[in-house]
């Protein structure tokens, strides 16, 4: 049994019970939307927030249809936000497979992703809890905000980790956050480990998100992205980051100012990613997520012991590990 098996298997049953509600709604009379959809539903990945989602709520309590269309609806609104991502980023590839954009064009991709945060709303809308309908709300609003902060440091000159650590925490943590708050609601009224959960998820999250930012100076395509691919997109992550602040080197600020200004050719890339790689950046970054992955697992000392409880430590271990 694999690792992301030993996860699920508290949840299986339930998990079962999830994709039965996620394929319900994934459907559709328009031909091309239809089409679509079926695409988008046939990659749905390791679903990694909706079985944060589960474990948060069966730690609690009893998985439960508020549970299910909540998980639903806050991966709904994640695949939404991806797809909307590839236009804005004028992406061609997710996870090593085209993306919508890139098989249909930004208009379809546009749409489809409307459609699908359409979708978000309508099932969170059937919970009939408040507090369940703001956690996706407020998570809408944070993501969009989050893609604006990060669209305006492109274009900013400033070259600062706490912005970074914004950035990926509004971005990437956020839903991480919500997932994990969202299954103790369902089933709990224990505001402490709502709140406990709720930000367990977030630093998970900013784990996730490093580990994601890491991958960007690897030579391997079966990460599903060439190497320097956010730098092809002015974006600077942490490796780089720290080996700039770290070092002072004037000739590689200028490429990452350059970087920053769209202006960097492949060469200038390579060279920055060298760099960063040489100058202890990949290292600073994995003793950074692992500070933040011991955390998360100290979060979960108020909990009883539990196959729950080690599934959840188990799920910060393979996002910390994850190779792809």
């Amino acid at each position: 049994m694999d690792a992301l098996q030993l996860i699920r298997k508290p949840i299986e049953a339930e998990m079962v019970e999830y994709r039965k509600v996620f394929d319900l709604c994934m459907q559709s009379d328009n031909t091309l939307l239809q089409e679509v959809l079926k695409v988008v539903s046939s990659r749905m990945g390791k679903m990694m927030r909706p079985i944060l989602t589960l474990l948060s709520a069966k730690l609690l309590g009893t998985v439960n249809e508020k549970t299910l269309t909540t998980a639903v609806a806050l991966e709904l609104l994640h695949t939404a936000t991806l797809i909307h991502d590839d236009v804005v980023d004028e992406s061609g590839e997710r996870r090593g497979k085209p993306s919508i954009n890139k098989l249909y064009d930004n208009k379809v991709a546009v749409l489809v992703g409307d459609f699908i945060l359409a979708l978000s709303l309508q099932n969170v809308s059937k919970v009939n809890s408040s507090r369940l309908m703001g956690v996706v709300a407020q998570t809408s609003q944070k993501l969009a905000s989050g893609e604006l902060l990060q669209l305006k440091s492109v274009h900013n000159q400033e070259i600062s980790e706490a912005v970074y650590f914004r950035i990926i925490r509004e971005k990437t943590a956020v839903l991480f956050s919500a997932c994990a708050q969202a299954g103790a609601l369902s089933v709990s009224s224990d505001e402490m480990a709502i709140e406990t959960l709720k930000n367990f998820g977030e630093i998970v999250g900013i784990c996730f998100q490093i580990k994601d930012d890491i991958f960007d100076y690897s030579d391997s395509r079966s990460i599903g992205k060439p190497t320097g691919n956010d730098m092809q997109e002015g974006k600077l992550t942490l490796p780089v980051i720290y080996a700039l602040k770290s070092t002072g080197n004037e000739e590689m600020l200028r490429i990452a100012h350059a970087v920053k200004n769209l202006e960097a050719n492949d060469a200038e890339i390579a060279a920055l990613v060298s760099f960063a790689v040489a100058h202890g950046g990949i290292d600073y970054a994995y003793q950074k997520m692992h500070e933040y992955a011991d955390k998360a697992k100290s979060l979960l000392d108020s909990f009883s012991d539990s196959e729950v409880k080690q599934a959840l430590l188990r799920y910060v271990d393979f996002v910390v590990d994850r190779t792809v």
